[in-house]
């Protein structure tokens, strides 16, 4: 098969089978990221992905989800999209969903009836990093969107019935960043279909432009027990019905918690973590978290 990165997926896509519809990032120039580096955007032609998804039985065996490869495998446009979803239901019959990394602005070319058709067509759960709804962090991480287009994009996706994962990425304002960055967070999630909410924690790796900007003096790194007020004020300021995951190695603690209904013992939980665990411990967590990376 065709990839020209390593695989790259959330840890719970692990079952998931692979396929390349699109290589490097449409956008390649988020402030934190250090990933799809190696290779520029290009679309796969389709005599490519056909002949990978041919051989999707003999790689992945029977898989229930394909979890496209790349940093935004829905930046292909609908057509292709839609003859990937046949190709998947002709040749590999198990396959009840189709997922992958997506950004924003991968929904920009896509109508509300298109969506509609391709969540038909088993496309859901399309992992978005949204990252924030802060604008001012959204312009510090070089993101390419407003919260504005957020907004009106994941608005289309829940209209057209498409049930999404999003993120939130604790810490992305720095040192000493108001809690606005968790509250627009949450208002900007208001109303979405969002199955899950995973959350990471900004770890800065070398040569991104945020770790530049470190090393000048530029920028500074939230302490560890910031972070976690934040992210408890994210909890408490979520309204959606979803399931809040921490499973990334750059989180402190593992959770996985339904809500609303487990939103005071989450909340409790991260308390618990601010009042026993020293900010140097948890710094020392940071630290190793890079090599993760």
């Amino acid at each position: 098969m065709h990839f020209t990165s390593d695989i790259n997926r959330p840890p719970f896509e692990a079952n998931s089978g692979f396929l390349q519809v699109t290589s490097g990032c449409s956008h390649a120039c988020c402030a934190f990221c250090g990933y799809f580096k190696e290779c520029r955007f290009a679309k796969s032609p389709m005599e490519e992905i056909e002949a990978d998804i041919k051989e999707i039985p003999q790689v992945f065996g029977a898989p229930e989800r394909i979890f496209l490869q790349s940093a935004d495998g829905v930046a292909a446009d609908y057509a292709t999209l839609m003859r990937v979803a046949e190709l998947l239901h002709q040749y590999v019959p198990s396959v009840k969903s189709i997922g992958g990394y997506a950004r924003i602005d991968n929904f920009l070319d896509k109508t509300v009836e298109q969506l509609k058709a391709m969540h038909e067509a088993g496309y859901a759960n399309p992992y978005i990093g949204v990252e924030s709804g802060d604008d001012a962090i959204l312009k510090l991480a070089h993101k390419g969107y407003d919260a504005a287009t957020a907004r009106a994009q994941l608005e289309k996706l829940t209209a057209a019935g498409m049930p999404v994962i999003a993120n939130f990425l604790n810490g992305l304002g720095g040192a000493g960043y108001s809690l606005s960055h968790a509250r627009l967070t949450a208002q900007l999630y208001r109303g979405i279909n969002i199955s899950m909410i995973e959350v990471s924690s900004l770890t800065l790796l070398p040569r991104t432009i945020l770790w530049r900007r470190r090393e000048k003096g530029e920028f500074a790194d939230a302490g560890e027990h910031e972070r976690l007020r934040e992210m408890q004020e994210f909890v408490r300021c979520l309204e959606n019905r979803t399931v809040f995951l921490s499973d990334h190695a750059s989180v402190p603690f593992r959770a996985g918690a339904k809500l609303p209904e487990q939103k005071q013992e989450l909340i409790d939980g991260i308390q618990r973590l601010i009042d026993t665990l020293p900010e140097e411990r948890l710094r020392q967590h940071r630290q190793e978290a890079v090599n993760y990376f």
